[in-house]
């Protein structure tokens, strides 16, 4: 074997034909094949052969090519091969040839992105479908005619903890497109079994992940720019988003993801948070040269690398597909207890932690918002303040460990502690979050009038759910915005309700990935206590 071994050639190595489809040179200067399995038992699977490893490569000469007569009946086995070979070469063109066979009832507007996406030279798009008109749907439809093109063997889906099994098994029920969860205990088992100096990322193909595990560990970072996929979706892209002038450890990861991928299918319901800057990030992350100014900018910038519909916009092809959801407003009087802390918190008036400015009204709008979800919540938030760098440094050291299982019991009381060892006008500041957070706690279960209206709704029959803990298959969900205000829920409920500790699961963002999945699916078990 004199002649160097060109891409394209066939060779026989280890009793197994493949195609060579690209050769390098090592550190030392001999080849390295890369090729693609040809023989039957090594169809379509990749390698790499090494010259020093493989002595007795052989190179297939076409000319030595036997022809022989198809002799089964109406040259059926030369027409299938003929077919097979047809049905191997990647489609041009924007036309779908599999992604509307996904097992689900497809809806013309659900075509579309696939369609846009396809007629650029690089499926970079963003999918900003209202809730509900199925985003991750369109997704799997792209996905599928990319891999049908040839340009989907590699795919990273970076999405939020809580929809990883939700996103996992749609794209594997409807498309059959296979995704390995790399969820944060399923990165260190990899890691724990590949060598030290290895990407994880380079041992799968397909994966999907949470972008708050690449955001927090600083070695998968660097795992990540030194990967390349084909395709990487970024769901709930809204929060990888420039905020604010600044940039998020979000934003930075997704702006890495952006630049190793030669597709990009971003999916948000919420995109434009009204300024255009912030917009202006996403659509940089699709295509850098699309936009010259980043405050000043027109449609006809971007278009083509967004598909934007709402309910209205596709109501002739929903019909029944999307009844409209069914929302009763629930109104309740507030107790005097709760007047009383409300007037208080619309009294004060800061004098020293109102410094630079507009920052009382900060510190009154989160204390507000908070108290607008329970009074718990806003009794925490009032021990804030004592936390900032300049008030602390005027407290003991040992003031908050001191003081950490009491805080919990009564804000009040370490606020008050905390006001007898300042001076001046941040001492009054302090006092008179001292008196609120008074107020706040004379408001128990009896007087959040939210809360009863809430027990009201559940229990009644005539003006509720009905609901009974002893009824396994009917379940309730709770949202709120503040974890204090669930904490709190989570027990006092418990109680009223009298139920047992099981059969109430609290669940929020702080929890891992894990965690949350296995919340997730037990509330979907008929079996479970939950």
């Amino acid at each position: 074997m004199t002649a160097p071994i060109a891409p394209g050639a066939h060779i026989l190595v280890r009793d197994a034909v493949w195609r060579v489809v690209q050769v390098n040179r090592t550190s030392i200067g001999t080849p390295a094949w890369h090729v693609v399995g040809v023989s039957e038992i090594v169809r379509d699977q990749e390698a790499i052969f090494l010259k020093e490893y493989e002595p007795n490569v052989e190179v297939l000469d076409p000319a030595e090519t036997e022809l022989a007569l198809d002799a089964s009946p109406g040259h059926r086995d030369g027409l299938l091969y003929m077919e097979s070979l047809l049905r191997d070469v990647p489609p041009m063109g924007p036309e779908l040839h599999v992604g509307h066979q996904a097992a689900m009832d497809v809806l013309p507007y659900q075509l579309d992105p696939a369609r846009q996406a396809l007629q650029q030279p690089r499926q970079r798009i963003l999918i900003a479908d209202a809730v509900g008109l199925g985003k991750t749907l369109e997704a799997g439809v792209l996905l599928s005619e990319l891999i049908r093109r040839g340009k989907g063997k590699r795919i990273l889906v970076a999405t939020t903890k809580s929809m990883l099994t939700q996103f996992q098994k749609e794209m594997w029920c409807r498309f059959s497109i296979p995704l390995v969860r790399l969820d944060s205990q399923g990165l260190h088992r990899i890691r724990a079994q590949i060598p030290t100096n290895h990407n994880p990322f380079h041992h799968f193909d397909r994966t999907i992940i949470s972008i708050d595990t690449l955001k927090q560990n600083n070695a998968f970072r660097t795992h990540v720019e030194r990967a390349w996929w084909d395709v990487i979706v970024i769901d709930e892209a809204h929060n990888v988003a420039a905020r604010g002038g600044g940039r998020s450890q979000r934003n930075r990861i997704a702006e890495i993801l952006a630049s190793r991928s030669d597709a990009l299918i971003l999916l948000s319901a919420t995109p434009h948070d009204g300024k255009a800057r912030s917009f202006a990030s996403l659509m940089n992350m699709l295509d850098p040269t699309a936009i010259a100014n980043p405050d000043d900018y027109t449609r006809d910038e971007i278009d083509g690398l967004f598909v934007r519909r709402f309910k209205k916009d596709v109501a002739e092809q929903v019909k029944e597909a999307f009844p409209e959801r069914e929302i009763a407003e629930a109104h309740a009087t507030a107790s005097p207890e709760e007047e009383a802390a409300f007037d208080g918190l619309t009294a004060l008036r800061f004098k020293d932690l109102d410094r630079g400015g507009g920052a009382h009204m900060l510190v009154k709008t989160g204390l507000a918002k908070a108290l607008f979800s329970s009074p718990i919540a806003c009794s925490r938030q009032l021990v804030a303040p004592l936390r900032r760098d300049r008030v602390r440094a005027l407290l003991p050291d040992d003031f908050f460990p001191r003081r950490r299982d009491e805080e919990i019991r009564a804000p009040s009381a370490v606020l008050s502690d905390a006001a007898a060892l300042l001076k001046g006008d941040l001492r009054d500041d302090i006092e008179a979050l001292s008196e609120l957070a008074e107020r706040l706690e004379a408001i128990g279960p009896q007087q959040f009038s939210k809360y009863q209206k809430l027990l009201q709704i559940i229990g009644d029959k005539k003006r509720g759910f009905g609901w009974s803990p002893r009824k396994t298959d009917d379940r309730l969900v709770i949202f709120s915005e503040r974890i204090e205000t669930l904490k709190w829920l989570e027990q006092q409920l418990t109680a009223d309700l009298k139920l047992k500790p099981a059969q109430v699961v609290l669940m929020h963002g702080g929890l891992s990935d894990t965690d949350q999945q296995a919340i997730v699916e037990d509330f979907g078990n008929e079996r479970a206590k939950v």
